[in-house]
């Protein structure tokens, strides 16, 4: 929208009333303001759920991989012909042996649940998640035969173990005795603790290598799954598809989507009802300055009536009144881009000081699941954001400015 010299002046003038009319000043400024609020509003929260996921993803599949393939009954005894088919597929980035169980531990008469996870040595070697977050100690130490593991941060604390201390871990299925089946415990020194990120890895996890699980559970030469990564973990499925073609019904594959489609389908949903939510608030801005423009217009009715009978067109006065509205919608969509952005990149510290001054823990990593508040801005959806806001605010002007451009300078300065 291209506007003349006196209608860019004329527009100016009208973004600041005189003294007479500070009210629309005051409704004005209200509607700026709601704007802004909308807007940060969605960016901040749309940011964290976006953070929440790509947390969640890349915390849960880092350690547990795109896809596993399980066998039946827990057992895979040809874990390695599994491991090198899937390892020959097309798409697949890695094949990782694993074997998981819950047991117990117990050290210095405190006991918790726990899930043991052997590993290859080289697989714990590799994996980045376990290396890039160890807090005390060396994965170095955890080596077959050495009786060592590597703990997570809260079981650790939950325990009171560090490094160095010896834990028990009880297997509730030993081996059978006359009397009956006997626990079996063994110690296991803590050689390394880290931290995951997430609550219920970093509250259960036991890593050792896969010989020494084995051992502790008397399973033989077996493994319970392969853990598989992919290049692409949105077309994880059909990546696999082959595989589990060769596999026959020898062993199932379950997906990332699959182990967790519960979370990340809740997330999507809660993702969503939060956006149509907060877009109210841009569109009840959006109504503001519709009325602001419409106070405006009654103000200045006989300037209009004036600007018309001087030669003014219908369509200077439309481009006038919009210019005027959407320049506060812009105002408001910029300034709540700066807020929005401002608080993502101060927003644990917005917590910590809330649990401060509240004397709450608001963020408890057991009920968020992550230990910090994440955040990740999607370039596309802040695009969209703004784009709304502009073209809401942008509707809120039609009505305003085409009442203006009707008005009727004979009917105004008739008895003047």
């Amino acid at each position: 929208m291209f506007l003349s010299r006196y209608e860019r002046m004329i527009a100016r003038r009208y973004l600041l009333p005189g003294r007479g009319e500070r009210f629309i000043v005051l409704v004005a400024g209200f509607s700026l303001g709601a704007v802004m609020l909308g807007v940060a509003a969605l960016v901040i929260v749309m940011s964290v759920m976006n953070g929440f996921r790509a947390e969640l993803f890349d915390k849960i599949v880092g350690l547990n991989g795109h896809a596993v393939v399980q066998g039946y009954n827990g057992r895979l005894p040809d874990w390695r012909r599994v491991a090198a088919e899937a390892k020959a597929t097309p798409g697949v980035t890695s094949a990782v042996p694993l074997i998981e169980q819950p047991l117990f531990a117990t050290y210095n008469g405190r006991s918790e649940g726990i899930l043991v996870r052997g590993m290859r040595l080289e697989d714990i070697r590799a994996n980045q998640q376990l290396n890039a977050k160890t807090l005390m100690g060396s994965l170095a130490r955890v080596t077959p035969g050495s009786n060592r593991v590597a703990i997570g941060s809260r079981l650790a604390e939950a325990l009171g173990a560090s490094v160095g201390s010896s834990i028990t871990i009880i297997n509730p299925q030993g081996p059978s005795t006359p009397m009956g089946t006997m626990f079996r415990s063994v110690s296991y020194e803590v050689a390394a603790i880290f931290e995951i990120g997430v609550y219920d890895f970093d509250k259960a996890y036991v890593i050792m290598p896969i010989e020494d699980a084995q051992t502790l559970l008397l399973t033989g030469d077996t493994v319970g799954m392969v853990e598989i990564e992919t290049d692409a973990p949105d077309r994880v499925g059909e990546i696999l598809a082959p595989l589990a073609d060769r596999l026959g019904g020898g062993a199932v594959i379950q997906d990332w989507r699959q182990m967790n489609a519960q979370l990340f389908d809740a997330l999507e949903v809660e993702r969503v009802a939060m956006f149509v939510v907060l877009c109210i608030i841009i569109l009840v801005a959006a109504f503001n300055i519709a009325s602001s423009l419409i106070m405006l217009v009654r103000a200045k009715t006989r300037d209009i009536a004036i600007l018309r009978t001087m030669g003014a067109t219908r369509g200077a006065l439309l481009r006038i009144f919009i210019t005027v509205g959407t320049t506060i919608g812009a105002l408001g969509t910029f300034a709540g881009l700066l807020l929005g952005f401002g608080f993502l990149a101060i927003r644990q510290n917005v917590v910590n000081v809330v649990q401060l001054v509240t004397g709450r823990n608001l963020w408890d990593p057991s009920i968020r699941y992550l230990t910090e508040l994440p955040s990740k801005p999607d370039p596309v959806e802040v695009t969209v954001i703004v784009l709304m806001a502009l073209l809401l605010t942008f509707l809120a002007t039609l009505y305003p400015a085409f009442k203006a451009a009707n008005t009727d300078p004979v009917q105004v300065l008739r008895y003047e």
